[in-house]
């Protein structure tokens, strides 16, 4: 063999090596890229399932905030009845020691009057 065809053939071995060579370079990038693919796929899907929780939690707590808004709201409306009615109440019990006194003094009055006509009825009788 001469030193050309020996040459020649160290070349051809060479880009056969260096195309074996980049063949296993491309695969292993490509096997890389759908590795990273992978992951940023399962990363996504276990952010989403984090941020679909956050949500339905969102819009539970919503509902239920709604719903306390509506309770406090119907419980000041009955506590406001109820101290219309203590108010009324208490306005009726005030109106009923009035007439109570008023009662009395009726009664005092009654009383006096009924002295003086006893008096009055006495003095008669003894003058007759």
């Amino acid at each position: 063999m001469t030193d050309k065809a020996m040459l020649s053939s160290l070349v051809k071995e060479h880009h056969v090596k260096q195309a074996a060579r980049k063949e296993v370079q491309e695969n292993k990038r490509k096997e890389a890229v759908e590795a990273a693919n992978n992951l940023t796929q399962a990363l996504v899907d276990h952010l989403n399932v984090g941020v679909a929780q956050a949500y339905l939690n969102q819009k539970r707590l919503d509902t239920e905030a709604k719903h306390l808004h509506h309770n406090a709201t119907n419980f000041a409306k009955q506590t406001q009845q109820w101290l219309q009615l203590v108010e009324s109440f208490s306005g009726a019990l005030k109106e009923l020691g009035d007439v109570e006194n008023w009662a009395k003094s009726i009664e005092t009055d009654m009383r006096t009057v009924s002295s003086a006509l006893e008096y009055a009825y006495k003095v008669t009788q003894e003058s007759a």
